[in-house]
């Protein structure tokens, strides 16, 4: 049953329930549809709406993504409705958020057409984009040289303010836009604020749509940073947009509506790089949708989500979902910090424009340049003028936006700003486009500026830019933004699935406003440098549309298989990728399988293949009632009360293995844990022997057969990994890896223990 979320409010002895009312999704079954209705699901919606609440009206119907409709009732309407026939669930909609050049020579595809001989069909596939819409003037949409738009499209352009159906051409073929869901809860859009068209006036939609599949731009830069030619992953593909996202935030109603659309629009990847917390799979409807879109043959990629390196913090957790996670590039953009006291200071800037005087300047600590107990974190309204006036000013990162920080310290007469991480950041650079000259440093760095600016007594400070800086190592490293397991949902279930770039990242960018976002920032440019999941996600989009034009037959399953089992976990010198939130080494539970190698992706060898039933059969393990399976996959099934549905069985691509300890906080004893997997040879006839390792003497794995041999092309061999785990402490967690090799493919799967 739904929660109710009405108030009771007394009134001497009569009471008064709230009428107010909410967006709902209503899950329906389509085998229960009465024969009366069967011409038009649509008026059977309408019938169940109107009997309890006759002045309702439905924002969308929906077909593909789910058997139902969206509409606004109140709590008890809402309760009412779940208790009809052929009515699977009343869900309240969720609001989801954003996860906010260099890269193909990072990746190795600066050769691509030597790695990707197969991929000719790239300007066949089609990449579907959610996200806050498209600025089409973009140079990355330019069709120069681009066929005709695929037969297969059925997609459309959508007009609106300031956008005409002309804005699409042969590499931006479709650009939709969803608000009712949005303005149902908030009201009309503001269109003088944004907007109401696929046209996007905050920026993420365009650079991440350009980021996953734009065309070649020469001499592409922000502010003189990060020059070259920029491209997508997927340069050749087809990039159709959906706008989801407004000022207000991402609503499902309007996420389902446009995955409804992208589906029978008939894209071949999706792409979202936003999130909204955790929630059960029948919950979520990014899951739902996505559901759907796999059974069509669409692979999805989502954000991990930007609340690293805290433990249980992902988003899009379901299997079904490639979820990607974020790593840095080789790339820097390095900014000085000197001191009075004689001692130099690294950090990072991306600030272009009028420098400081190549002289000492007064520096001041924000936290004593203010009336306000927040005044060291640089919050608007909290500097005092008359004491930051001509002066560089020490502010804390945290609570409010990295360059809303120096637009405070502008506006208070302030001359340049030094940023400083705290322990929640570490030693993460994160690099931006400041209004003054600013630059940002570690935690460590930090630590000790603070200390000179506060017992000096009279500090001074400088700032020196050195623009962009190549062949920085180690990379890529972890993000520590990047958000990490275990999965909080289904533990079994190693989450991320990998990391890709998503620090620093250059593509295109909204002419609508400057690269900081801030309203008082009138620049203007065509491509911007930002950071999140939102930019690792397109990257692994694009990829996949580069797997799917070079093996047009794997399912997503398969080209996600290819992704993670040819990813790479160690540096060319066989240390592990380190992770930036620690300086350590990072555990599958921060990398997943591994940061991304297309090269190696397009023949991997062998790959773990999923189909819809084996999703169903996962379902099934985690014990949903037949209710809640059905609001995933549409399916009047229930599961077979003979068979013996295991989640550990699942045939992913990485091993998550979960022991259960007793009262003292021990495994008391010994634990045998069996997984089977099948592999899918996808590449020559070949034997492939079985390689384990484990980072613990606690647990030790065997895998029966190890010895695989293929014959044929999509012949399929099983084997089973027994994992014995020792008497371990609870909460510990062991880390290793299995792979086949036969000598030229390796097929690698990260194996996670918890305790």
């Amino acid at each position: 049953m739904i929660n109710l979320l009405f108030g009771v409010i007394l009134l001497g002895s009569s009471y008064y329930v709230s009428a107010e009312k909410h967006t709902y999704i209503v899950h329906m079954s389509h085998h229960h549809i009465p024969p009366s209705f069967n011409q038009d699901h649509t008026h059977w919606f309408d019938s169940s709406l109107q009997s309890v609440s006759p002045s309702a009206q439905m924002i969308y119907t929906y077909q593909n993504v789910i058997h139902g409709f969206s509409t606004r009732l109140t709590a008890q309407e809402a309760e009412s409705l779940e208790t009809l026939p052929g009515i699977i669930s009343v869900l309240p909609e969720l609001k989801y958020e954003l996860h906010t050049t260099r890269t193909p020579e990072f990746l190795g595809l600066d050769q691509k057409s030597n790695l990707f001989p197969q991929s000719d069909g790239e300007s066949d596939v089609v990449i579907g984009v959610l996200d806050t819409g498209v600025w089409p003037e973009s140079k990355s949409f330019d069709d120069t040289g681009m066929g005709p738009v695929p037969s297969a499209w059925n997609g459309a352009c959508e007009a609106g303010t300031n956008f005409t159906v002309s804005h699409c051409n042969r590499k931006l073929i479709g650009a939709r836009f969803f608000a009712k869901g949005y303005e149902a809860t908030l009201g009309p859009i503001d269109e003088t604020k944004e907007s109401r068209s696929p046209r996007d006036d905050d920026g993420h939609g365009t650079h991440t749509s350009t980021t996953t599949g734009g065309s070649v731009v020469a001499g592409a830069n922000l502010l003189g940073y990060a020059p070259g030619s920029a491209r997508g992953m997927a340069s050749r593909a087809r990039i159709a947009v959906y706008k989801v996202c407004w000022i207000g935030g991402c609503f499902s109603s309007d996420i389902l509506a446009a995955m409804e659309k992208a589906i029978t629009d008939n894209v071949n990847v999706l792409s979202l790089s936003l999130g909204g917390g955790t929630a059960d799979y029948y919950r979520d409807s990014v899951a739902i949708g996505a559901f759907a879109a796999m059974e069509k043959g669409i692979l999805v990629s989502c954000s991990a989500g930007n609340a690293g390196p805290t433990s249980y913090s992902l988003s899009n957790l379901s299997p079904w979902i490639t979820t990607v996670g974020a790593g840095t590039l080789d790339r820097d953009f390095p900014a000085y910090v000197s001191l009075g006291n004689g001692r130099n200071y690294s950090g990072v800037s991306l600030y272009k424009g009028p420098t400081l005087p190549d002289k000492m300047l007064p520096f001041v600590y924000a936290g004593n340049a203010s009336n306000s107990t927040s005044g060291a974190l640089c919050m608007p309204g909290t500097l005092l003028p008359d004491k930051v006036k001509g002066k560089i000013v020490l502010c804390d990162r945290g609570v409010n936006a990295r360059v809303q920080k120096g637009s405070v310290v502008k506006e208070a007469g302030g001359v340049g700003m030094v940023l400083t991480n705290t322990a929640a950041n570490g030693e993460e650079l994160v690099a931006d486009a400041h209004l003054l000259p600013a630059t940002t440093v570690g935690q460590k760095e930090g630590d000790e500026i603070r200390k000179y600016v506060i017992s000096d007594s009279a500090p001074t400070a400088g700032i020196l830019f050195q623009g962009t800086k190549l062949g920085i190592q180690p990379s890529p490293v972890v993000a520590s933004f990047s958000s990490r397991g275990p999965n909080a949902i289904t533990p079994e279930i190693l989450k991320p699935d990998i990391i890709a770039p998503g620090v620093n990242i250059l593509a295109g960018w909204s002419g609508a406003v400057g690269p900081t976002g801030l309203p008082d920032d009138t620049r203007r440019v065509e491509f911007n440098i930002i950071s999140g999941t939102s930019m690792s996600c397109p990257h692994v989009s694009g990829l996949a549309a580069l797997l799917k034009a070079a093996r047009p037959e794997w399912s997503p399953a398969a080209i996600r298989s290819a992704l993670m089992t040819t990813a790479y976990t160690a540096y060319k010198n066989g240390k592990l990728i380190e992770d930036l939130a620690t300086g350590k080494p990072s555990t599958p539970f921060d990398h997943g399988a591994g940061h991304v190698d297309p090269v190696s992706a397009v023949n991997p060898g062998l790959v773990y293949d999923l189909t819809a039933d084996d999703y169903f059969d996962f379902l099934c393990a985690l014990n949903y009632t037949p209710a809640q399976i059905q609001v995933v996959t549409k399916r009047n099934t229930t599961c077979d009360t003979t068979k013996s549905y295991s989640i550990g069985n699942l045939n992913y691509p990485s091993f998550a293995v979960v022991v259960s300890s007793d009262s003292t906080g021990k495994t008391g004893g010994s634990t045998v844990v069996k997984h089977t997997r099948t592999l899918t040879n996808v590449g020559p006839a070949s034997t492939y022997k079985v390689t384990t390792f484990s980072d613990s003497k606690g647990v030790r794995m065997s895998v029966v057969p190890n010895t695989l041999t293929f014959s044929k092309a999509n012949e399929k061999q099983s084997y089973t990994v027994t994992f014995t785990v020792g008497d371990m402490a609870a909460g510990s967690n062991a880390f290793g890896r299995i792979e086949w090799s036969d000598g030229k493919y390796v097929v690698g799967s990260p194996v996670a223990v918890s305790w």
